[in-house]
């Protein structure tokens, strides 16, 4: 059963549950730049003397030394570090990964989904020196599943915002003791759930980290409910509206022959997103029947347009006045992306926003998620937006005492739309007082032909994201175009492409190897 609405709107009332331990963490809050004295290594033996020790209001229930690890295939090598396990009472489990070689500086992991297990390593992070951080958020069980929060309004508070903060306390204090120093800079990095855990810090805890890596933030949670809801009765209302995988392969060539050129070269990616204007119905088979995998029928057409509409509201809306729409990217058919994501039996977002109907917003277990009706149920559904979604763009605070943010989103996500951090962009640049303002502490990237934070066609790796905004924090120097590359199944490089700033967007120059990121430049779309 969800937690009442009196509750929800009682946010401060729940501090207390953390037994000072969220204390602790508004404590660490207060500052960004702690002493410096101490050692920059640790070993074996520095180690496994942390075990049973309590630090931060965490105990570690195990310490162990690691060895360094050779690169394999496409497995990048890992140094030696110190893997510690802790837990903050009652079930705030997370991990520290001390590098035996530190660079004084902390990352921390985000999750995804509803979290509930620990990320592994982040072994980028690690080979580049920092401290690596994660925890499961306060619970544990499968990423689709809401039920934690059941009767327990501690376990929804640590998903939604008090997780992060508070295994950032207790990850301090376990570096301190291990080093000898706390972190002179701390970073957070996550996708989808990770990307909004990261801008929901920023927002309620502006001091926390000098800086945020927001990867194709899920800033809606119960919004995007709403709308992954909206497709799943048009599929269920519209007989004949299912979409096979050829189908949906008809749909990516006939957007690949449109809009693919629009960069200056054919090669399987939209990169000038914004120019794609796609309209789907020039597809309407003649007698709007189903006549054959190289045409859709009405009831598949009408599929589409539900899926890339914008969901708008009127009064007695009880969420937001809209919902940003998804748009044809020419990945519509690629593994991994619409068909699983959107339009399978069983979706994935479908059982997403089936658990958290049946545990967030109603007091039916057994609620059917499709027919759910939001307006009806508009007190409850308010308190949980309040709570866990990021819509609030008044990063002032943030931006004021120094922060600095990146965003990053794959042109082809098929379980964010790409719109909903076009728009969260272009709102933060309005609250702060214009794009000069903005310029100054945030920068936007968007890569083509790239699904839900990985995989697609498109240059799904980068490692310069996190180098950007530690020289973006420590020397000045504002990030300008980057680089991404696609990787095969041997780790080695297939292709590069720039990682253009947003609203530009790479062009080939018209001559050069089509596969190096060196012969396209970041241009005006």
């Amino acid at each position: 059963m969800p937690p009442s609405v009196a509750h929800m709107q009682a946010r401060a009332a729940a501090w207390p549950l953390l037994a000072g331990t969220a204390a602790l963490a508004l404590v660490a809050c207060a500052t960004r730049t702690p002493p410096t004295a101490g050692t920059n290594l640790v070993t074996a033996a520095s180690c496994a003397a942390l075990m049973d020790q309590d630090l931060g209001g965490a105990r570690v229930t195990a310490a162990s030394f690691v060895a360094p690890v050779a690169a394999a295939g496409a497995q990048p090598a890992m140094p030696s570090y110190c893997k510690v396990s802790a837990r903050v009472l009652p079930k705030l489990n997370f991990e520290v990964r001390l590098p035996a070689n530190w660079n004084g500086k902390l990352h921390y992991s985000g999750g995804g989904g509803f979290n509930g297990a620990i990320p592994p390593v982040d072994a980028s992070a690690l080979n580049q020196g920092y401290v690596d951080v994660s925890s499961d958020s306060g619970h544990t069980g499968p990423g689709i599943d809401a039920s934690f929060a059941d009767g327990d309004p501690l376990a929804l508070r640590l998903f939604s915002e008090l997780s992060v903060p508070t295994v950032t306390a207790a990850a301090k204090s376990i570096t301190r003791s291990t080093y000898g120093k706390e972190p002179t800079r701390s970073y957070f990095e996550g996708c989808s759930n990770g990307g909004r855990e990261g801008l929901m810090t920023a927002l309620r805890f502006p001091t926390l980290f000098d800086g945020v890596i927001a990867k194709a933030p899920a800033r809606y949670f119960i919004g995007a409910g709403e709308n992954y809801q909206r497709t799943a009765r048009a599929l269920r209302d519209l007989p004949g509206g299912t979409l096979s995988p050829a189908k949906l392969k008809t749909v990516s060539d006939a957007v690949l022959a449109k809009c693919d050129a629009l960069d200056g070269v054919a090669d399987g990616l939209i990169a000038n997103v914004a120019a794609c204007k796609f309209d789907v119905t020039t597809l309407r088979c003649p007698s709007g029947g189903d006549e054959g995998n190289a045409c859709l029928s009405d009831p598949q057409l009408k599929v589409f347009t539900t899926l890339t509409s914008r969901m708008t509201g009127g009064p007695g809306t009880p969420y937001v006045t809209s919902f940003p729409p998804f748009a044809f990217y020419g990945q519509e058919s690629a593994t991994g992306s619409w068909g699983s994501w959107l339009l399978g039996s069983p979706s994935i977002t479908g059982q997403f926003t089936e658990s958290m109907v049946r545990h967030l917003l109603s007091t039916d277990p057994n609620v059917d998620w499709v027919s759910f009706d939001y307006k009806a149920n508009a007190p409850i559904v308010r308190a949980m937006a309040n709570e866990i979604d990021v819509d609030d763009p008044d990063l002032l605070p943030f931006k004021s005492t120094g922060g600095k943010l990146i965003l990053w989103h794959g042109a082809s996500d098929m379980a964010v739309p790409l719109q909903a951090t076009i728009d969260y962009y272009g709102a933060v640049a309005k609250t702060v007082g214009g794009q000069a303002a903005a310029d100054s502490f945030m920068r936007f990237y968007v890569a083509p032909g790239v699904l839900h934070c990985r995989g697609g066609a498109g240059a799904d790796q980068t490692t310069q994201l996190l180098p950007a905004l530690d020289a973006w924090v420590t020397q000045s120097t504002a990030p300008a175009d980057l680089a991404s590359q696609k990787t095969d199944a041997s780790g080695a490089i297939a292709f590069s492409r720039p990682l253009c700033r947003y609203p530009s967007v790479a062009r080939y120059k018209g001559s050069g190897n089509v596969n190096d990121a060196a012969n396209y430049a970041c241009a005006a779309s």
